[in-house]
């Protein structure tokens, strides 16, 4: 489903991703983790085009996302994207929110737009706040929204760039059990977070990376088991310690 093949890209002089290998099969779930900085949300935003890359190629269904002449627009409606900070658009209730890609991208009527958003409001558990605007639900409910927001184009992808990072404590289960939800129903997913609990549970394998590179590609119980590499297994110790 996803490709990715030698890329490296520079901001400047600086090398942010340096010969990224990786892949992902259909309905296959790969968590991306490593410190701050190492480029995981920046190869994340490669795959449907939000970043350019200079070296390399990524191809998604086939399609080669930094060919020229390749529709982004087009291609991008096709990848759930969920970021960290929900993105929403705050003067709409959150049905339109859901609705309104639908409208302008997929072309389908008011009330198809509508009973799609129904569902998928439904599905993350936030019916009874479809005619709220975001300002008046919690960071976690805003977040499952960006995500209801997301499968309403129905994705053959879903990306996720640290979705959980912004949210109190008491609010990330409540979008992680939606993820989780939707790893087992087999969506192909790829996800850039923190939390091991969530990979441990749901991921087939994790890629672990630093200063721009992958340094571990692992099936999931061979990587917390015991990682290959000394920066790794550092970053695991430290970060599963507490």
């Amino acid at each position: 489903m996803i490709e990715i093949q030698d890329v490296s890209k520079w901001f400047g002089d600086f090398r942010v991703l340096s010969n990224c290998s990786t892949h992902v099969a259909k309905g296959e779930v790969v968590v991306i983790c490593g410190p701050s900085g190492s480029g995981k949300s920046t190869l994340i935003k490669c795959i449907n085009g939000l970043e350019s890359f200079q070296e390399g190629v990524i191809t998604v269904n086939g399609i080669s996302v930094g060919a020229e002449g390749t529709n982004l627009p087009k291609l991008r409606a096709s990848i759930g994207m969920v970021f960290q900070n929900f993105e929403l658009f705050p003067h709409m209730t959150i049905a339109e929110n859901v609705c309104l890609a639908q409208l302008k991208v997929l072309n389908r009527s008011r009330a198809e737009a509508e009973e799609r958003a129904a569902q998928l409001l439904n599905r993350v558990g936030l019916s009874n706040q479809a005619a709220k605007h975001p300002a008046q639900l919690s960071g976690g409910q805003q977040q499952r929204v960006a995500i209801a927001r997301a499968l309403a184009m129905d994705p053959i992808a879903m990306l996720f760039d640290e979705p959980t990072s912004a949210l109190d404590p008491e609010m990330i289960n409540e979008v992680l059990d939606v993820m989780v939800a939707l790893a087992q129903e087999g969506m192909t997913m790829m996800v850039v977070t923190h939390e091991m609990g969530f990979a441990r549970k749901v991921a087939d394998r994790v890629v672990f990376m630093d200063e721009g590179r992958i340094e571990e590609d692992a099936r999931t119980e061979e990587f917390f088991g015991a990682p290959r590499g000394e920066r790794a297994q550092m970053f695991l110790s430290k970060i599963l310690s507490h």
